[in-house]
This record gives structure tokens, sequence and C-alpha cells, in this order.
């Protein structure tokens, strides 16, 4: 049993890596500068630092889009309640896409339609001209001010 163990290699200290130099895992040459535990800690922490700001600058992008959406929304919704009042001001005629129609407040507060502007009316108007609209063909009113000419 003796020779047994005297056949064995014998145990060696962890050997230094032998292949190829572009294929190590750590640098060989002696010129090549030395990595301790505090390098590779220096490295996490910069890696942290530009994640962190990558994305914080994504994340402000992504903020300012939610509150443009918000804006977008509100106004949105300003105008559908805008589209709903006008649709239940008085009128004594049908409505059509398209059409330019002029509201105007009586004395009393009240509002209504007209197909005369202002301007076409062979008197002074006694009711105060709020404003011109156009009906667009989605059912939405467009001041016309606003509106785009056709």
């Amino acid at each position: 049993m003796a020779d047994d163990r005297d056949d064995a290699p014998p145990e060696q200290p962890l050997a230094r890596y032998t292949g190829p130099t572009a294929a190590a895992p750590y640098p060989l040459s002696r010129m090549a500068p030395s990595f301790d535990i505090i390098d590779v800690a220096r490295e996490i922490q910069r890696a942290d630092e530009t994640l962190a700001t990558v994305t914080g600058g994504k994340l402000a992008v992504i903020a300012d889009q939610i509150r443009h959406l918000q804006d977008e929304a509100r106004r949105l919704l300003e105008a559908a309640r805008r589209d709903a009042e006008l649709h239940r001001v008085k009128c004594s005629f049908e409505k059509r896409a398209g059409g330019v129609y002029h509201l105007y407040r009586r004395e009393a507060g009240d509002l209504y339609f007209s197909l005369l502007a202002p301007e076409e009316w062979s008197t002074k108007p006694r009711q105060a001209f709020v404003g011109s609209y156009r009906l667009e063909a989605d059912m939405s009113f467009t001041p016309v001010l606003e509106a785009e000419p056709t």
C-alpha cells in the first residue's frame, strides 16, 4: 500500500495559468495594473451612479410625457363639456355639420343660437354677442376664431 502512495502524483499548489495570453482570466503582464477588491468596488459604484443617472433621466422624460398627457386630457374634457353645453343651447333651426352659428345672451341671461352674425343685423341687436361657432362633423364646436378656413 505504501507503493500506491508513491505512484500518485504529488499534490501541487494552485498553478499559474499556462494557456494562451489572450485567453487568460486575469492580466499576465507585470506591466498590467493590479486589481483588488477596492478597484472592483469602485467599478461597481461607478456603474451604479451611471445607471442611476440614466434611469433618472428616462423617468424624467416619462414624467414630462405624463404631465403633457394630463394637460391634453384636461383640454379634451373641457372642450367636451363646452360642446355638450352648446348642444343644449336654445336653437330654432336644425344645426348641420359645417355650419357657422352665432351665440347670443339675452338680458335674462339665457343663451340662444342665431344664423345672423352681429354685423348682419339691420339694427343693433339687443342681446350680447358671445361668439361664433362652426359645428364639426364629429358634433364638436370650434370657435370661428380658431377654425381653419374651409
